[in-house]
C-alpha cells in the first residue's frame, strides 16, 4: 500500500533536488511521515536521507553533463562536510524526534529568508576558481561553511542542499545555477554518511527508500533539465528555493508544534 505514494513522493524529492540542488530531505521528511504513513520521525530521517543521497548522486551527473558544477568545490564541501554530518547525525539521534522536527522548520524559514534577500540582491557572480576560495588550498570561510553545513545536515538527518546551496553562494559567490550543481555531490556524501550511522541503529526502512529512489529518477531528470532553462531567470531560482522551505516548514510546524506544547 506504500509503493505508489512512496513512488510519487520519491518524484517530488527528486525534481526539487534537481531544480534547486536542496529541498530534498526537507520534503523526504514529512512526505516519509504524513504521505507514506511512518509513525516514527527517525525512522522516516534515516530512510530519507538514505533515498536523497542516492537521488542526489544520480542527478549530479546530470548537472555535471550540463557545465553546472565547480568540482574543486564539490570535492572540498564533500569531504569536510561528512565529517561534520557523522558528528550531527549522533547528535540528532539523541534528541526528540518531535522537538527535531519543530528545530528542523525553524532553521529552514531562517535559510528562506537568507535565499529571499541574495535573490533581491542578484547574488555575486565570481567566476575563478581561485575567487571562489576552491583552490589547492581552500580558505578557511570555504572550510568553515563546509563543517556547519555538514554538522546541520547530520543532525536534522537530510541532505543539506537547502544549507549547502547558499552556503556555497555566501563562501564563494559563485552564481546559484553552479551551487545547485556542485551542491549535489556534498548532499550525496552528507545524506549517505546519515543514513549509514541511522542504519546501524535500525532506522531505515529499506524497502520505502529503494522506492522513493526509483519514483526520484524520473523527478531528478526533469528538474535538472527546468533549472537550466531557468537559471537565466536572475533571482527566479532564489525566490522558488525559498517558497518551497517556506511551505514545507508553515506545515511542519503547524503540525509539531501541538506536540510539543502538549507532549505525550
Amino acid at each position: 500500500m506504500t509503493a505508489l505514494p512512496a513512488l510519487l513522493s520519491g518524484a517530488g524529492v527528486g525534481f526539487t533536488l534537481g531544480l534547486i540542488g536542496g529541498g530534498g530531505s526537507i520534503l523526504a521528511t514529512p512526505l516519509l511521515l504524513y504521505v507514506v504513513g511512518m509513525s516514527q520521525p527517525h525512522l522516516a530521517i534515516g530512510t530519507g536521507a538514505l533515498a536523497v543521497a542516492a537521488n542526489a548522486t544520480l542527478t549530479f551527473g546530470g548537472h555535471a553533463r550540463a557545465g553546472n558544477v565547480r568540482w574543486r568545490c564539490a570535492i572540498v564541501f564533500a569531504l569536510v562536510g561528512v565529517l561534520g554530518a557523522l558528528v550531527g547525525s549522533t547528535l540528532g539521534k539523541a534528541v526528540d524526534g518531535q522537538r527535531l522536527l519543530f528545530l528542523f522548520a525553524i532553521l529552514m524559514v531562517v535559510v528562506g529568508i537568507h535565499m529571499l534577500r541574495s535573490g533581491r540582491n542578484g547574488g555575486p557572480a565570481l567566476e575563478s576558481a581561485r575567487a571562489e576560495g576552491c583552490g589547492p588550498m581552500p580558505t578557511a570561510k570555504v572550510l568553515a561553511v563546509a563543517v556547519t553545513v555538514g554538522i546541520l545536515s547530520g543532525f536534522f538527518g537530510i541532505g543539506g542542499g537547502f544549507l549547502i546551496v547558499p552556503g556555497l553562494v555566501f563562501a564563494t559567490g559563485m552564481p546559484l545555477i553552479n551551487a545547485v550543481g556542485t551542491s549535489l555531490l556534498a548532499v550525496g556524501a552528507f545524506g549517505l554518511a546519515t543514513a549509514a550511522n541511522y542504519a546501524l541503529s535500525g532506522l531505515v526502512d529499506w524497502i520505502v527508500a529503494a522506492e522513493f529512489i526509483a519514483g526520484g529518477l524520473a523527478g531528478g531528470f526533469l528538474g535538472m533539465r527546468l533549472a537550466c532553462r531557468l537559471a537565466a531567470y536572475k533571482g527566479l531560482l532564489n525566490r522558488i528555493f525559498a517558497g518551497v522551505i517556506f511551505v514545507v516548514a508553515g506545515y511542519m510546524l503547524y503540525r509539531n508544534v501541538g506536540a510539543l506544547a502538549h507532549p505525550a
